[in-house]
């Protein structure tokens, strides 16, 4: 393909994976309207979010097995149908069954774009030139990441709009990006014989779906250690032991585990996995920190997240360029992983009165390392595996990252709760269950005002405290990823070449 053929292609790719990812992040400023209206609890409230993020990265495995077997453009387009059904089922929707249900689809498509968009790329581009169509795709997973809480906060305060138009909102887009990808992208189909492992996908999918349950519900429905904590921890691990033992028995599995025999992708996956607790921990909280801590409204939060866009924005579009030309990738790794590093340590000084400006550069700082780690992870990983590998490999770092973002916000968000109800019982009687529920600050008296303002600006700097050793560690799992010269033919050449070379087993 040519340089203008790829990016018409890549048009609509991107189209497809900007709307998925803003509808993950659009509900996040509009959910208390969107649960008070439809008459739901705080918990309902968790699982409008982690319903999503759940049916999205247990998908996302399948996809990938999918995209070795059968036609990538279909599936592509299958995906973008997935989210266009989920979308009009939640923004129709009368209660909060019905919206959970919804999400589930729509996390599915969503599923399906996270990890078709970067293995068509791969087929399309080789992993010399894919640094700079990488920095495109991170560009885009930025601008869609914090356009969305801003959209969503407009769309809820705009009277004539209502909520229900952050779910219709992405329809026509994502229409388009099936008719633009029906024009544009032309790639071989190698036919196969399609064995999926449909016993190792659901034992996968049941026991990572147990595991999220159990980390959303404990602490607040029971309590950490408890027997019904041992009956769900103890299931998930039996479900996944299971899971293990058939992916090693079946000709196809869903996670080849001869995969993780290559170094580069097991550091790799757990350097995703690191990233995926660590940002998405992080970041989800901030805008909560913005408008409990710092009054600020839904719209002004998502507008004070923008130095960390900026600077992912920034580093993924610089370093995927330099890499593209010079070849070299590793240092980007290192130095990024060290930033984010340094991002979370700042971050975990800040209070409930530290400096705006502060703030903004410590988020700064933490963007541009993680611009610089999110996407050369996929393409270290990318570039050093057979072609015919290439599916597998870029969907198990996709199914970390997101499995790590989801237990991160799962996690973190229970230390958050915890951490706020013990700081706000010193005021006794007067608000116990205040701890519980998010609290309007506004409606709240001054003297109260001020110590749940210093409940959340600390208990946000624990979260950062907790987030930056593992940012550390994944610095020293970057440490021992060998630097190997990027391969300058595209994986569809790749893939031609190795079928044509007699088969080593």
């Amino acid at each position: 393909m040519s340089r203008r053929e790829v990016l018409q292609a890549l048009s609509g790719l991107m189209m497809g994976i900007f709307v998925s990812i803003l509808a993950a992040t659009v509900v996040s400023n509009a959910l208390p309207t969107i649960i008070s209206d439809l008459g739901g609890s705080q918990s309902i409230y968790t699982w409008v979010v982690t319903a999503e993020l759940l049916a999205m990265t247990v998908t996302v495995p399948l996809w990938g097995k999918l995209a070795d077997l059968v036609s990538q453009k279909l599936l592509v387009q299958l995906s973008l149908g997935l989210f266009v059904a989920g979308s009009l089922l939640a923004g129709f929707s009368q209660d909060t069954t019905t919206l959970i249900i919804a999400r589930v689809i729509q996390g599915a498509g969503a599923g399906g774009l996270t990890a078709l968009v970067q293995i068509v790329m791969a087929a399309m581009i080789p992993p010399r030139e894919l640094g700079r169509y990488a920095g495109i795709f991170g560009a885009v997973f930025a601008v869609a990441t914090v356009a969305g809480p801003l959209i969503g906060g407009v769309i809820v305060d705009t009277s004539w709009l209502g909520w229900r138009w952050c779910f219709f909102m992405g329809v026509p887009f994502a229409l388009a990006a099936i008719v633009l990808l029906q024009k544009t992208l032309k790639l071989k189909t190698v036919r196969r014989d399609v064995r999926v492992d449909w016993l190792g996908a659901l034992l996968i999918t049941a026991g990572i779906s147990l595991l999220l349950v159990w980390v959303t519900l404990a602490g607040n429905d029971f309590d950490w250690l408890s027997g019904t904590t041992a009956l769900m921890v103890g299931g998930s691990l039996v479900l996944l032991a299971l899971a293990v033992l058939v992916e090693s028995k079946v000709a196809e599995p869903i996670i080849p585990l001869d995969i993780f025999r290559n170094r580069t992708v097991t550091l790799t996956v757990v350097a995703s996995a690191l990233v995926g607790i660590a940002m998405f921990g992080g970041t989800v909280f901030l805008s909560q920190y913005f408008q409990i801590s710092r009054g600020y409204s839904p719209t002004a939060a998502g507008l004070l997240s923008l130095p960390m866009i900026a600077g992912l924005l920034v580093s993924s579009t610089v370093a995927g360029a330099l890499i593209t030309k010079t070849g070299l990738w590793k240092r980007y790794l290192v130095a990024g992983a060290a930033l984010m590093t340094v991002g979370f340590g700042l971050l975990a000084t800040i209070g409930a009165d530290t400096s705006m400006w502060l703030i903004g550069a410590y988020m700064a700082v933490m963007g541009v390392g993680v611009g610089m780690l999110m996407q050369n992870l996929v393409l270290a990983a990318q570039n050093d595996v057979p072609a015919r590998q290439l599916g597998s490999a870029t969907s198990v770092l996709s199914f970390f990252r997101s499995l790590g973002g989801t237990i991160g916000v799962s996690v973190l968000g229970a230390v958050l709760a915890s951490r706020v109800a013990s700081e706000l019982s010193v005021l006794g009687g007067s608000s116990s269950g205040e701890g519980a529920a998010v609290p309007d600050v506004a409606s709240l008296p001054p003297e109260v005002q001020t110590v749940v303002q210093n409940a959340y600006g600390d208990a946000t700097a624990e979260l950062f405290l907790i987030a930056t050793p593992l940012a550390a560690l994944a610095l020293l799992v970057v440490l021992f990823i060998r630097e190997k010269p990027l391969q300058t033919t595209s994986g569809a050449e790749r893939l031609e070449s190795e079928a044509q070379l007699p088969m080593a087993h």
